[in-house]
């Protein structure tokens, strides 16, 4: 019970009113150590499990209200967490009115911000560049702060926040404690808990990087041209869902948002080419569910905290499994199960091995459903909705003699069918001599046709005299850039990272080689300069970005 862990009388009254009456376990472990205030801590807990109110709670009864300066900071990656964090604490703080509360972010005006410190603000909620343009025209003062708070620690080292946050540490020299929050506990870390922390008390619910048990895990195996119609017959065999579809580049969830509103579904994509204004219409309209999907990259779905998601689906694997975690730990929430669905090529059922090894929970193999699966289920889905169809409010007795009339020589049976005509026919239609999704098991004579059929073909790729690969009509050249495996890069993340700023297609990449400090990429010489003028003299992470052709590096 939540009296019994130390809390204002008037925090539980606002808690009790919100309908909390039992603490989840981070809650339970987190609260009786942080309401002493002088306790470093490590909280390990998957998102969705309580962890705004494990810390919300204590600093509100924790904060002198007479003293306006800020007292609390709360750091996390994104402006919707920030967002989200700050419309909680107001709700929490519902009878303790005179502690002030304020989010601070970019995109909006800096100078509405600085006013805002300037009336008296006791907790700060803030992603880390906003707060440290802040900090430099010494629009605040974080030397009185006393209580820090990472949430979502590991999202923002993914981000590359941790000079950011190493810097904000510093800033903060008379700080009693700092509450450090994360789903997964990568070296990076715990290096920082090594640097900033003294002797945390650390409370992990679960096993440290394993996965939300309220989550079924599931995959299905198909071929690679069959990957788009796989993820629609998934949608569609699950009429009820409500979810968030993951692609590894921006360019995939485009391309699949619009092919799948052209066939009438709703959903829109969220990707690193919309404005602030585009997101936050897109993400409103996803709250309300006047979207059934959302379909997004890993980087543009940070932060999002939407209750009541059903599935996630991973259009492709994720190459880290901590991004898999996060990822799945989309749907689950407040105690609710969710299902984390992963479309497969048949070559990549070893990386979903990897997952449940490294995340400790088995994952379900499912058959792709068939035509006729699919109907059936969305005929149920929809028979009861009807059934359930609210008649209560509209005066439909008025025509009811009408109806009998329209009706007198139609039996209920073919009503019934007629009913059923108008709403699948589209379905039945598309689906009547659907095919088999599933990949069969291969001859040693289909295999060896395969085989034959691939060394015939022009358009493979072959070797040239110094072993390496490159396009059957010679048309690639070979680029040079100086990032590689040391910058943090997967070959997944490297390929969405170069696809993102050159606005080029995956189809324009041929083979790419990364070594620790550098990498080679081989792309259609017709797009070469694109990719070159895109990339070469960027910045990532504070260092310029050196690109040009290869044979220009040798001599």
């Amino acid at each position: 019970m939540f009296q019994e862990l130390g809390l204002d009388p008037k925090l539980l009254k606002a808690i009790e009113e919100l309908g909390f009456t039992e603490p989840t376990t981070i809650q339970e472990k987190a609260i009786p150590v942080l309401l002493s205030g002088t306790k470093d801590l490590i909280g390990l807990a998957q998102t969705g499990t309580g962890k705004t109110a494990a810390f919300g709670l204590p600093l509100l009864q924790l904060v002198e209200s007479k003293d306006k300066h800020p007292q609390a900071l709360i750091i996390c990656p994104t402006r919707e967490l920030c967002m989200q964090i700050v419309n909680d604490i107001e709700k929490y703080k519902k009878y303790t009115t005179s502690v002030n509360v304020l989010a601070v972010y970019g995109g909006t005006s800096i100078s509405m911000q600085i006013r805002d410190i300037r009336r008296g603000i006791h907790i700060i909620v803030a992603t880390p560049g906003r707060l440290i343009d802040l900090i430099e025209r010494k629009a605040i003062n974080l030397e009185k702060i006393k209580y820090v708070v990472l949430d979502e620690a590991d999202e923002m080292l993914n981000m590359g926040f941790q000079e950011d946050i190493e810097f904000i540490l510093q800033n903060t020299p008379e700080r009693d404690s700092t509450w450090l929050f994360s789903a997964t506990m990568p070296p990076e870390i715990r290096q920082v808990s090594k640097r900033y922390m003294q002797q945390p008390v650390e409370i992990t619910v679960g096993k440290k990087n394993t996965a939300n048990i309220n989550i079924d895990h599931q995959y299905c195996v198909t071929s690679a041209q069959h990957r788009y119609e796989t993820l629609k017959r998934l949608i569609d065999f699950n009429p009820g869902m409500y979810g968030i579809i993951f692609t590894r580049t921006k360019l995939d969830a485009q391309e699949v948002s619009e092919k799948l509103t052209r066939e009438g579904y709703d959903i829109e994509a969220l990707h690193g080419d919309l404005t602030q204004g585009q997101r936050n219409k897109v993400m409103g309209e996803f709250r309300e569910k006047s979207l059934q999907l959302l379909i997004a990259t890993d980087v543009a779905a940070r932060g999002i905290d939407v209750q009541g998601i059903t599935h996630v689906i991973n259009y492709e694997l994720p190459d880290d499994v901590e991004v898999y975690t996060h990822r799945s730990g989309r749907t689950g929430r407040a105690g609710k199960t969710g299902i984390c669905m992963s479309i497969v090529h048949t070559r990549e059922v070893g990386r979903i091995r990897q997952i449940e090894r490294m995340i400790q929970v088995n994952f379900h193999k499912l058959e792709i459903p068939s035509g006729k699966d699919v109907c059936r289920k969305q005929f149920y889905y929809f028979m009861d909705k009807l059934l359930q169809a609210d008649i209560s409010h509209g005066d439909y007795e008025t025509y009811l003699p009408m109806l009998q009339e329209k009706f007198a020589d139609v039996s209920k049976e073919e009503v019934l069918k007629r009913v059923a005509a108008m709403e699948f026919d589209r379905f039945l239609k598309y689906y009547e001599n659907a095919e088999d999704l599933n990949p069969r098991e291969r001859t040693r004579e289909d295999r060896r046709t395969a085989t034959t059929s691939r060394g015939d073909r022009p358009g493979d790729r072959k070797r040239d005299t110094r072993g390496r690969d490159f396009g059957g009509d010679g048309n690639y050249t070979r680029l040079f850039i100086n990032l590689g495996t040391k910058d943090g890069f997967y070959k997944a993340s490297f390929l969405q990272f170069i696809l993102d700023l050159s606005d080029l297609s995956k189809s324009s990449l041929g083979r790419i080689d990364m070594k620790e400090m550098n990498s080679w990429i081989e792309v259609e010489s017709k797009a070469a300069k694109q990719m070159i003028e895109s990339i070469d003299g960027k910045k990532y992470k504070g260092r310029k970005i050196r690109m040009n052709e290869a044979d220009s590096v040798r001599r």
